[in-house]
């Protein structure tokens, strides 16, 4: 069924005499009493409306601004990367240097051979000429002609062969011509060490001696440690003798201390010596 409105009601809800000025005019009362009474009301309820408004604000600045610096970010860890590499090869070396310097000093809290120097290695091979040395020790620290140089773990690898005030220059055994007394370990057989230059050494011997690749040399001295191993076996079969090549024991391109005792040793050369 249809609703109808009476004329009455319609009147109440719109009358004729409906001012809108009137409105506004209440609602202004209205809005001042309210103003009047609570001052800040409305400040109140729009405040975290605000406080929001300020933090989304605050927050996309920053999210902005860290597109912005991107690059930089990029680069500053890039270098902060370098620079974490750099000092951990530092980290490594000194390490090295430590463990080198331990090598060398094992026995020196016993109280024996308290006459012996350790000098830094300042110049080896390809920076110095091959087969020498150049260590930061001279005159000054009591280093004198014809010391006997060790390597790591008593290894021993040349003579003093020039001494200055600060430095020295240390002739290897590997050095074209330089002879040596010494024997092949398994065999025991006396043989001639012979210096062949770029760290390499050399034995003659007779075939029959039964030498084999890896057996280790040795020379009188201290220790009696082996100066190196048979690398090679060079000989031709009509022939009763065979050549030994020899390869060092230590690195020499990695020796970073030595050692330095008065063993009495001398700088034997052949009539073929290139040394100066």
């Amino acid at each position: 069924m249809k609703k109808t409105y009476s004329a009455k009601h319609k009147a109440f809800l719109f009358p004729e005499n409906f001012s809108w000025g009137i409105c506004a005019l209440v609602f202004a009362v209205l809005v001042f009493l309210l103003r009047l009474c609570a001052p800040n009301l409305f400040l109140r309820i729009f405040a975290p409306v605000f406080h929001a408004s300020d933090a989304l604000a605050g927050e996309s600045h920053s999210i902005i601004s860290g597109f912005r610096n991107t690059g930089a970010l990029a680069a500053e860890n890039e270098r902060l990367a370098q620079e974490n590499s750099i000092l951990a090869n530092e980290n490594q070396a000194l390490l090295q240097k430590m463990a080198n310097i331990s090598a060398l000093t094992g026995s020196v809290a016993s109280g024996k051979n308290t006459s012996r120097i350790l000098a830094g290695v300042i110049a080896r091979p390809p920076e110095s000429p091959y087969d020498t040395l150049v260590i930061a020790g001279g005159t000054n620290d009591k280093i004198t002609l014809g010391m006997e140089v060790f390597g790591n773990g008593g290894v021993p690898i040349g003579v003093v062969s020039s001494v200055l005030s600060d430095f020295s220059r240390v002739t290897l055994f590997s050095a074209p011509g330089v002879v040596m007394n010494g024997w092949v370990g398994r065999t025991n057989m006396p043989v001639t060490v012979i210096g062949a230059g770029a760290g390499a050494m050399t034995v003659t011997m007779p075939r029959s001696a039964g030498s084999a690749v890896g057996d280790a040399i040795f020379i009188s001295g201290p220790g009696m440690l082996p100066i190196g191993k048979i690398a090679r076996i060079d000989g031709n079969p009509s022939l009763p003798s065979v050549t030994l090549r020899i390869a060092p024991a230590l690195n020499l391109f990695s020796i970073a201390w030595v050692e330095l005792r008065d063993t009495g040793r001398t700088l034997l050369l052949s009539a073929t010596s290139t040394l100066p």
